[in-house]
């Protein structure tokens, strides 16, 4: 595929500085920019790739001042990197629907029962439960297993290794990654005074709402009772536990290897970074923030706040403390040397005390 810069711009409403007929047939990183490729600067820490790259185009800001020569053809718009990741979902589009593949491969199994709609692909060593529903335009690779009565939302796609379990309500246009679990049991064990533990048997199901995007080697259980739900347009990333009767906002991103522990409930258009652990039965509000490795054991009732820390606390408590953890040593020495003092002063007073009284 190759285009103009003309093209790209006329696309993104843009404007151009330089040979608006230069063509391009591919999409880089400004650092690794070569002959016939496009790329974006937005962060300002990258502006000195743009004065070597040899990106044949490269997308600006309308305001971007540069301050040495360069050779790309620049196109000019509100936001590069919002300009940039339309054309990548837009190329994106395209390599898929020249690889676009439909029909059931012979070595998948699909259950008579089974209701598969549309244009559905399903990849060999598939297999598809009874009373399975499969929704026009879904794309189920290789090795993914549905359980019995899921039923899947149109134009949602499945990688390799996927596992429904059985009940799963999966909504449209959902992506979920490599070796995934949705629907496995949740951790749920009563202790018995001999201590051993009897397993609480979950009955509950999963739901998965419209334009979920869930990361490879994530795991959501099922209810112990109603369902577990993470609603439209919430982003999981890889490598995330969530546990039985969680609810995950509209809107939500959740970063890798953080957990969520049961029945807790995160409100919408809330982000939650890397390795955070948030305890069980708990209520976040609307818009939470919460920084890496974070600990969160307490509701959340204020909206749009930031926390950071373990135990977590409000962003601008973290900032302070965080300044005097560095210092805690000086200040241990400063301590002791003050506490040495003390006594020395304490030693010589009381040596004063005793010459005065005699």
């Amino acid at each position: 595929m190759q285009f103009t810069a003309t093209q790209i711009s006329q696309f993104l409403n843009g404007s151009i500085d330089g040979n608006p007929d230069v063509a391009v047939t591919e999409l880089s990183k400004i650092e690794d920019g070569k002959e016939g490729s496009l790329s974006f600067l937005s962060n300002p820490k990258y502006e000195n790739f743009l004065y070597s790259t040899q990106a044949s185009v490269v997308i600006v800001s309308k305001d971007f001042a540069p301050t040495q020569p360069y050779t790309s053809t620049l196109i000019r718009v509100e936001n590069p990197y919002s300009a940039f990741t339309i054309l990548l979902d837009k190329y994106n589009e395209a390599v898929n629907a020249q690889a676009a593949q439909s029909g059931i491969d012979k070595l998948a199994f699909v259950h008579p029962t089974a209701k598969i709609g549309k244009n559905v692909f399903i990849d060999a060593f598939a297999y598809v439960s009874e009373n399975v529903e499969i929704g026009d335009g879904c794309k189920i690779n290789a090795q993914t297993f549905i359980g019995a009565n899921s039923k899947i939302g149109e134009n949602s796609t499945f990688f390799p290794g996927v596992k429904i379990y059985h009940n799963s309500a999966i909504g449209k246009r959902v992506t979920i990654h490599s070796n995934t679990v949705i629907g496995s049991d949740g951790f749920g064990f009563a202790p018995q005074k001999d201590g051993t533990y009897n397993k609480i048997p979950q009955i509950g199901n999963v739901i998965i709402e419209d334009d979920v995007e869930i990361g490879a080697n994530t795991t959501v259980d099922r209810a112990t009772m109603g369902s577990t739900i993470v609603k439209k347009g919430a982003k999981i990333d890889n490598l995330i536990q969530i546990a039985h009767n969680v609810e995950i906002g509209e809107n939500t991103v959740l970063a890798a290897q953080s957990g969520i522990s049961g029945s807790t409930k995160i409100g919408p258009n809330s982000v939650v970074g890397g390795q955070v652990g948030i305890a069980g039965h708990l209520t976040l509000a609307k818009g939470t923030q919460i920084g890496a490795q974070a600990g969160i054991n307490f509701n959340i009732t204020e909206e749009n706040k930031q926390w950071h820390g373990s135990p977590a606390q409000p962003l601008r408590n973290w900032m302070r403390a965080s300044v005097i953890f560095k210092h805690l040593p000086d200040v241990e020495k400063r301590i002791n040397a003050l506490e040495e003092e003390l006594k020395r002063l304490t030693a010589e007073l009381e040596k004063n005390t005793i010459n005065n009284e005699r």
